[in-house]
């Protein structure tokens, strides 16, 4: 038998294959919705043949060594695809500590008619995978960041969406907090579509927004200014009651902005503004033509 226990462990690679796997997919937490079993065995298979070509004796206790990069760089693409498939943490840790399994029971087996050598040899390979684990978990919360990150980079374009309602009218909704970070959203986008439309008047519909405080305000005053910069008009719609006790309460001046209780109002001012009239079509000829008064 050979003295070196990764030479030993290299020798049963398809005997840890089959353990790994069978350890696998007795787990309650096996996710065969996420990968199936094929695509698992696959994936083992592939880090086996990482691991074996590029760990020795010599740096198997150095998880930082420059031999071992391949491995390193494998594992952490499998936490990051993992984070983005839906992993939780406990089933991509599980992943990598099976393998600890796998490794310790085929030591187990090789080695049980010398015991003086099973445990230091056990000991050296736990120690190993355990710092791999590590390794892998700081590139799973990494890739589980990537994914809230680009979540909430989407969620808050979706909540600040630019509607044409009339030609050289545009309405932007806006629901939920208006930070700092999403007043600057909303002014990129709202600002490049007065651009790409040549629109004169922007309205801007708080109707979604819990509440207003001091510093709200100040995000909507920065916005109808840089609105106002590009040659538009800006009309905020949505002051509900509670919000207007709460302006004059906070004593923010709004005076110089045009305020509507809803967007229907807003409309109707933004159409006085260009000179525009909407006019209801008659159901048949018999009926008077009327207009909507604006």
């Amino acid at each position: 038998m050979t003295d070196s226990v990764v030479e030993l462990l290299r020798q049963k690679k398809k005997q840890i294959l089959t353990t790994w796997m069978r350890i696998q997919l007795v787990d309650d937490g096996l996710r065969d919705d996420l990968m199936p079993g094929s695509d698992l065995r696959k994936q083992s298979d592939e880090l086996l043949d990482t691991l074996f070509s590029v760990i020795t004796d010599a740096n198997l206790g150095q998880v930082n060594s420059p031999e071992l990069e391949p491995l390193i760089t494998m594992l952490s693409g499998i936490s990051i695809s993992r984070a983005r498939q839906g992993y939780t943490p406990r089933e991509t840790g599980a992943y990598i500590f099976s393998l600890k399994d796998a490794l310790v029971e085929t030591l187990q087996a090789e080695l049980k008619d010398d015991l003086q050598r099973l445990f230091p040899e056990t000991l050296k390979i736990s120690k190993f995978i355990d710092k791999l684990s590590v390794v892998t978990f700081e590139t799973f919360i990494q890739g589980r960041e990537e994914v809230i990150f680009r979540q909430t980079d989407e969620m808050t374009h979706l909540s600040t969406p630019v509607v044409k309602v009339w030609e050289g009218i545009l309405a932007m909704p806006l629901i939920g907090t208006l930070d700092s970070s999403r007043t600057l959203v909303v002014m990129e986008n709202l600002l490049q579509e007065i651009v790409n439309t040549g629109s004169d008047i922007a309205i801007l519909d708080i109707s979604g927004v819990p509440m207003v405080d001091s510093m709200v305000a100040q995000h909507l005053i920065k916005t109808v200014n840089a609105i106002r910069l590009m040659g538009a008009e800006c009309i905020i719609s949505g002051i509900r009651p509670e919000i207007a006790q709460t302006i004059v309460h906070l004593g923010i001046d709004l005076s110089n902005v045009a305020t509507k209780a809803t967007m229907a109002s807003a409309l109707k001012h933004a159409f006085r503004a260009l000179r525009l009239e909407v006019r209801k079509v008659p159901a048949s000829p018999s009926t008077a033509t009327g207009s909507i008064p604006l």
